[in-house]
């Protein structure tokens, strides 16, 4: 009767072990740009923070603030995810000063904050262009209106496709560096 008993125990500690280890592996294949912007952005903050400014964390999150004001793009935007800028809704800066004090890896506080707030690492950077392979032709409309946007561009009386690839193929000189062509 225990050997019955026994066998018991063993088989759910087996499907219990079985259900740990599939949640582990799973969580250990995400996206590799996965809170990319987050990871990057505060490997920027304990860059810039001295042994000084770690003494308190009222001093780190003086000193974040003063950082966020000069961040544009994405990192712009998690510092307002985060409640770094002056017009943010959130306050989460203190889940990010208090590790940065105690030199927790910046892939460890973006872990935590995932846990508060999962549009901090669904923020990522825009993928750059291989310009010696891309094909214009196989791009949609509005990554071409796109490529126009991010270089101050913009293409007038342009209606199809066509006129737009037109305008890339015109600006391309000027606005791709030459070791990029």
């Amino acid at each position: 009767m225990s050997s019955y008993r026994d066998h018991s125990y063993l088989l759910w500690g087996v499907a219990i072990l079985f259900v740990f280890l599939t949640k582990t592996l799973n969580a250990k294949q995400t996206d590799a740009r996965h809170c990319e912007v987050c990871i990057a952005t505060v490997d920027q903050f304990a860059a810039q923070l001295t042994d000084s400014d770690r003494k308190s964390k009222t001093s780190v999150e003086t000193k974040l603030r003063s950082i966020c004001k000069g961040m544009k793009g994405k990192e712009e935007r998690f510092c307002w995810y985060i409640g770094g800028s002056e017009n943010a809704a959130t306050g989460l800066l203190g889940q990010v000063a208090q590790p940065l004090i105690n030199y927790l890896p910046a892939s460890k506080i973006c872990e935590k904050m995932n846990k508060l707030d999962a549009q901090v690492c669904e923020l990522r950077y825009d993928k750059k262009i291989d310009w010696k392979s891309v094909d214009l032709n196989r791009m949609r409309v509005r990554e071409l209106k796109k490529i126009l946007e991010d270089w101050g561009e913009a293409c007038r009386g342009c209606a199809e496709k066509g006129d737009f690839i037109r305008r890339i193929e015109e600006l391309k000189s000027v606005h791709v560096p030459k070791s990029e062509l």
